[in-house]
């Protein structure tokens, strides 16, 4: 593996990060306390034709790989932005595999150019308060009913909803088979009525200026075009875009780390007490050293599994792996980033404290650290489960 980036991916990294830093840490601390969407950060991107990156050029999109797509998601939160800044570029990629790949053709043409060119935001409803990370237990439903599909429901954590236009739904089409309990679920892309649709704000941890919802869903009726691929095989059209997702939120826990290890290091040699810089006294030294070495070999991996994606190769076991390092990696070096800041670090005006706020996140979604592992003992070390 070479792991020399080509011209194409230096350029990109240089100019996301120089465009993601035109937006100041003052602009993403009001964001944080007002919770004001940042949608001139998105219409920066927009124009820059960088939104939608994993969507084809041929329905609008920069049509990039995975490699790409981690580095400029990783450019953002290096830039500071955090997952306030992430996100909402995240959501205009990752949500729209499904349609990608299962859609019809119909359907990508009239929704995915204006998705890639910042004209429409799409919410994401799989998540329900009962099942948790348990999906094939989810309880929304799908009937049909003269010629349309009636959905009734609950969806919580669902990112986008207050201003969304379109929502990615999953709904079981069938009552849960024991035998087979991830069969019986179909994807619908539908719009996202209000009247039959209540959205309800979680007010939150971080990431105050992206906002997560419950959703309350009673006879939103939808037509057989908003259908996304086979009807019952929605969960495994879903999970296609799982492990592409779990690498580009490692790289994203990766540059909010390394945000928050450049305040505490820029600190460090500037912080005078007992005659020294505080990063003299290998208490303060070491911990950021230590930070910097977790944050490198957890961005390897991730890395590792984008190239394998890119190439069609199995990385699931790489992609998983990836976000509990990178996770763990970009907490661990925003908390001593906070430590080496002292009570400075507890301070919004030094930002730290919101870095350590939004990435604490990524130890639990998309999916927890412990789901990780249970993954990798059955998977990886064939463990009895």
């Amino acid at each position: 593996m070479d792991f020399a980036l080509n011209d194409f991916q230096r350029e990109l990294r240089d100019e996301a990060l120089t465009l993601a830093r035109t937006f100041s840490l003052d602009y993403w601390r009001e964001r944080d306390n007002t919770g004001e969407y940042p949608w001139d950060f998105v219409k920066a991107f927009a124009d820059k034709g960088w939104l939608g990156l994993t969507i084809p050029e041929e329905y609008g999109g920069t049509g990039l790989g995975m490699v790409e797509a981690a580095i400029m998601l990783h450019s953002i939160c290096l830039s500071g932005a955090g997952t306030s800044g992430a996100s909402p570029i995240h959501f205009y990629s990752f949500p729209p595999a499904a349609i990608v790949k299962y859609g019809s053709e119909e359907m990508k043409r009239a929704n995915l150019p204006r998705l890639a060119r910042g004209e429409m935001m799409m919410a994401f409803g799989v998540t329900e308060p009962s099942s948790g990370s348990d999906t094939s237990r989810i309880q929304s439903s799908a009937i049909r009913r003269g010629g349309q599909w009636v959905i009734n429901g609950q969806k919580v954590w669902t990112t986008n909803a207050q201003h969304a236009q379109k929502i990615l739904l999953l709904a079981r089409t069938e009552a849960r088979d024991p035998d087979h309990p991830f069969a019986g679920m179909t994807l619908f892309f539908t719009d996202l009525d209000r009247r039959a649709c209540e959205v309800r704000k979680i007010e939150k941890l971080g990431r105050s200026a992206v906002d997560s919802n419950e959703v309350f869903i009673t006879d939103l009726e939808v037509g057989d075009d908003d259908i996304v691929g086979e009807i019952g095989r929605g969960f495994y059209q879903l999970i296609d875009a799982l492990n592409p997702e779990r690498i580009v939120i490692a790289m994203e826990a990766i540059g909010i780390g390394r945000a928050a290890l450049e305040i505490a290091t820029e600190y460090a040699r500037d912080r005078v007490v007992f005659g020294n810089p505080i990063g003299r006294y290998q208490a303060i030294s070491h911990p950021l050293a230590q930070s910097w070495a977790e944050l490198e070999a957890a961005e390897l991996l991730a890395i590792k599994a984008a190239w394998l994606f890119d190439r069609g190769q199995p990385c699931g076991n790489e992609a998983n792996a990836a976000k509990l390092l990178a996770a763990e990696a970009g907490f661990k070096a925003c908390d001593t980033a906070i430590q080496t800041l002292g009570g400075f670090g507890y301070a919004k005006e030094y930002n730290v404290e919101r870095l350590w706020r939004e990435v604490r996140l990524y130890k639990i979604a998309p999916i927890s650290q412990q789901l990780i592992l249970n993954h990798i003992a059955s998977h990886v070390l064939k463990l009895p489960r």
